[in-house]
């Protein structure tokens, strides 16, 4: 071998012992993988597993092989510094996506399987690397938070640039707005009291449940609600009556949430002869037929 390649014995040794060391921690890996895989169909423990797994094969991988080359390593120590630093400078770009995989495995901004917004982008976390993360897409053409389809991956550098809001850690619920506009000639009392009843009955377990969560939350985030329950409050629109429905949700269920309650209320409404919903219009306003007494002109001084 060393007439042929010109490597010297020590050297060889050294390599084929470093290849033995990988090529069976490949095996390794792979029989313990099967195992764990066939007891367990759970995808997210699969992929925890998996990356668990990566990651301690890598650094135990690299305690043996170390002192392998230690000899080697003591006389590089110099080379190797003035490299990294020069890897530094050229390379920034990967070292901060490194600097921010090494900040999502601390501080745990997000993890996998969470609902994240960051920058213009939104999706559902299903990866995590060393220098990027990967999302599956939310939002954009599509309505209420439903998926694309479309694979998106974002470097890790981009936690510390951008705003980043988390769907599921802490609360894990929303709170959530649907407004819906009668005419001023309807009796948006009642239209109120329908839409009270409606909300209370489809979001009524969401609230009983959040107050533990949020009870749980506060521990470690400055988290206080002091009303959870479903609210409608009352506005005016140019067009009418603006009642708003107020209430918590899942936030990958808000569409569904939309579906149910728009649907409830087209029932419910359509029973009563006395509401109307209020759209973009022009009219005629006569004061003298249509007016309060109060508000007519009056003839004399």
């Amino acid at each position: 071998m060393e007439q042929i390649t010109g490597i010297s014995p020590d050297l060889t040794a050294k390599l084929v012992e470093s290849v033995l060391v990988i090529l069976g921690i490949i095996i390794l890996n792979r029989i313990i993988r099967k195992i764990v895989f066939s007891k367990t169909e759970d995808v997210y423990y699969r992929y925890r597993w998996r990356k668990s797994q990566d990651y301690i094969s890598f650094f135990i991988g690299l305690l043996i092989i170390a002192p392998i080359w230690i000899d080697e390593f003591k006389s590089l120590i110099t080379f190797f510094g003035l490299l990294t630093a020069g890897i530094a400078i050229a390379l920034k770009d990967p070292v901060t996506d490194l600097a921010g995989w090494l900040f999502i495995l601390w501080r745990k901004p997000f993890d996998v399987g969470d609902r994240i917004e960051l920058g213009e982008r939104a999706g559902d976390v299903i990866d995590i690397r060393i220098f990027q993360f990967t999302i599956i897409e939310i939002g954009n053409w599509v309505g209420a938070d439903q998926s694309t389809g479309r694979i998106l991956h974002v470097p890790n550098s981009k936690i510390f640039s951008e705003i980043l809001a988390n769907y599921s850690t802490g609360f894990n619920y929303i709170w959530h707005e649907m407004g819906v506009l009668v005419t001023f000639e309807s009796n948006w009392q009642k239209a109120k009291d329908i839409l009270f009843k409606i909300v209370n009955e489809k979001s009524e377990h969401i609230s009983k449940s959040a107050e533990k969560k949020i009870k749980d939350a506060s521990k470690k985030y400055m988290i206080f609600y002091k009303n959870l329950t479903p609210i409608v409050y009352t506005s005016v629109k140019d067009s009418g009556v603006m009642l708003t429905m107020r209430f918590l949700c899942d936030p990958r269920q808000r569409r569904g949430y939309d579906q149910n309650i728009w649907e409830e209320v087209l029932r419910e409404f359509g029973k009563c002869d006395d509401i109307d919903f209020a759209y973009p219009t022009q009219r005629f306003y006569d004061n003298l037929s249509e007016g309060k007494p109060g508000t007519k002109p009056t003839d004399g001084p």
